[in-house]
């Protein structure tokens, strides 16, 4: 009898679950970009984007043609800050917290962080994760923190440990980078992810593999497993912060150009267009969650 109401309690449960419905926001990646601000911001609404992801423009006239262009044609945007690697630990940790200010004056969507590094110890990367969770609170901006090779969050089992350590850290999720760095598609690391999936408050969408970062066209039939795997997460990432009222919920369709996209050998031509496999994989996460 027990385990019947509990059968009943956890499939109503799910029901309910399942029906929660919030809004998806959808960000472009500037990644690549050889267009004028005017141009690329143009496509991107056209393209059905609500927003672009940046690093901010380092000259006043590039400044002042993006803001231009994200007024006229009516786009958010959301900024990356990043751990400079090549500078010792405490001028890179100054640079990083100072470049807040010069975002937060935008008044941006949110802040996602390429934070620490993986060759720093992990005080020294705690240190980034407390100045950008501190600076968060004080604004009331968004600030997360990436899943990235070369950072603290390099890989799962890592990670866990800042979790751990850090109760208040939001990250990003680009699960991309985990499956190559553990060359598997995670699919025996389900229990491991779901603390992820409940600290994953942004989602940056380009599909990887055991192989590499970035399949070479997200459309192609051989990588239909590596799509609905990554699908699969990306969903109970939603649909957990869609339940708890996170809306909306911001994702950033993320497949970059060469060379991170495959070429051909000797004459660098692109196996795929890299416009096309992002808007892609933001319809396909569109249909999966029944969204317009």
């Amino acid at each position: 009898m027990k385990k019947l109401l509990l059968l009943i309690f956890t499939f109503t449960t799910l029901l309910g679950f399942s029906q929660q419905k919030g809004k998806l926001e959808f960000f472009n990646t500037d990644w690549g970009r050889t267009v004028s601000w005017d141009t690329f911001c143009e496509r991107t609404k056209a393209s059905g984007y609500d927003g672009i992801e940046i690093w901010f423009p380092p000259n006043e006239e590039s400044q002042k043609q993006l803001k231009a262009a994200l007024e006229k044609h009516k786009l958010k945007v959301g900024f990356l800050n990043g751990t400079n690697k090549s500078l010792p630990f405490k001028e890179s940790l100054k640079q990083y917290t100072d470049h807040f200010k010069t975002l937060l004056s935008w008044n941006p969507a949110y802040i996602n962080c390429h934070t620490g590094n993986d060759f720093f110890s992990m005080e020294q990367n705690k240190a980034f994760i407390d100045v950008a969770n501190k600076i968060a609170e004080e604004s009331g901006t968004s600030i997360y923190h990436e899943t990235h090779r070369g950072r603290f969050s390099y890989n799962l089992p890592d990670t866990e440990k800042y979790m751990t350590a850090i109760p208040d850290l939001k990250l990003t999720l680009d699960i991309s980078h985990w499956m190559v760095v553990h060359e598997s598609l995670l699919e025996n690391q389900d229990e491991n992810l779901k603390e992820v999936i409940s600290r994953s408050h942004h989602i940056h969408a380009r599909v990887g593999h055991a192989e590499g970062p970035q399949v070479n066209d997200p459309e192609a039939p051989e990588w239909e497993r590596a799509l609905n795997r990554h699908l699969d997460i990306w969903e109970k990432v939603i649909l957990q912060k869609w339940a708890e009222n996170y809306k909306p919920f911001t994702i950033t369709s993320e497949f970059g150009p060469p060379d991170y996209m495959p070429t051909l050998p000797y004459t660098r031509v692109p196996v795929a267009d890299q416009w096309k496999a992002n808007v892609f994989i933001m319809q396909a996460i569109k249909k999966r969650m029944n969204v317009q």
